[in-house]
């Protein structure tokens, strides 16, 4: 009995040095672990979380003279806010650009990416090509598209001039001035979207389509059946990453559409306005209202995508 109680004890004694062993280690690797993420913490209270606060903060002040002494104002920015049709235009402005920015380069990046991801000569070529406008600075890429938009000597229309049609007034339009600024966003983005697509559609099996093949399917019935289920994890990213993107849209409008063009009230975003009211018009406040209105906005869109991405997203 003495011995099987000592033996008792022995393996007690090695099961509580297991286990203090065992916790030892996961504790390391606890610290490790907020060591590691601890930079991009900081990055995100430093850069994000603080700044939305102070914006917050902010919207309930009107800026005092010379910059300094803000008043406290209450709500009295946002009943103002509220009251503009500057600001529901442009509201109007920001959603109609972002309706046609992000299906029409979602679509395109993806139709480029499955035409790419093949073997095929210079393959690594074409991609660099398309990829090439995303790590263009925008400024440059605005000027270089109010160029080609100019109704006197841009390059398109002395190429509409050319063939005998009649020049058009893109950017200068209130009518369809915002089409075109779309044009430009679109442009910009396929390329990202395009590697995004790619990194997608090379982690589906093959050995999906080789028994589609097999069963008669053809490439029309594997790109419905195969690949938008398999790859739309990727594309709820890309279409959540791509609206809050263009709900933010600035610097293109900022770079092509000058203050005395008169289509600027009909293309102007809420960043814009939110750039004009505290910046251009010192009235850091109100422009801080406006942006919180876009912030809520924002939320309220994704939130709506995370609840409706649980229908059609497919998680292998």
């Amino acid at each position: 009995m003495a011995h099987n109680k000592v033996e008792n004890n022995n393996t007690k004694n090695a099961n509580g040095h297991k286990k203090s062993m065992w916790s030892i280690h996961n504790r390391g690797e606890m610290i490790w672990g907020w060591i590691f993420v601890l930079p991009t913490i900081l990055g995100l209270v430093i850069l994000n979380i603080i700044p939305i606060i102070q914006t917050i903060y902010q919207s309930f002040f009107k800026t005092g003279a010379f910059g300094r002494g803000n008043i406290f104002v209450g709500l009295e920015n946002y009943q103002k806010m509220f009251g503009e049709s500057e600001i529901w235009q442009s509201l109007l402005n920001t959603v109609i650009y972002t309706i046609i920015e992000v299906p029409l380069s979602i679509f395109i990046a993806l139709v480029l990416a499955v035409l790419l991801n093949r073997k095929m000569k210079g393959i690594s070529v074409y991609r660099t090509i398309f990829f090439m406008p995303m790590v263009a600075a925008p400024a440059a890429i605005a000027m270089v598209w109010r160029w080609l938009y100019n109704s006197d000597f841009g390059l398109i229309n002395q190429f509409i001039k050319l063939i005998g049609g009649t020049p058009l007034n893109y950017i200068s339009n209130p009518n369809t001035a915002i089409f075109w600024v779309a044009v430009v966003g679109i442009w910009s983005v396929i390329g990202y979207n395009m590697v995004l697509f790619i990194s997608g559609l090379q982690e589906i099996p093959n050995d999906y389509y080789e028994a589609s093949s097999i069963d008669g399917a053809g490439p029309i019935r594997q790109f419905f059946s195969i690949t938008i289920p398999l790859i739309s994890p990727t594309m709820f990213f890309v279409t959540v990453t791509r609206v809050i993107a263009a709900m933010q849209i600035f610097d293109v409008i900022y770079m092509m559409i000058d203050r005395t063009n008169a289509a600027l009230p009909k293309v102007q975003s809420l960043v814009y306005l939110f750039y004009k009211y505290a910046f251009v018009q010192n009235n850091r406040g109100y422009g801080a209202a406006i942006i919180v209105l876009l912030l809520v906005i924002i939320m309220i869109i994704t939130a709506i995508q995370n609840y409706a991405q649980k229908k059609w997203v497919t998680y292998n």
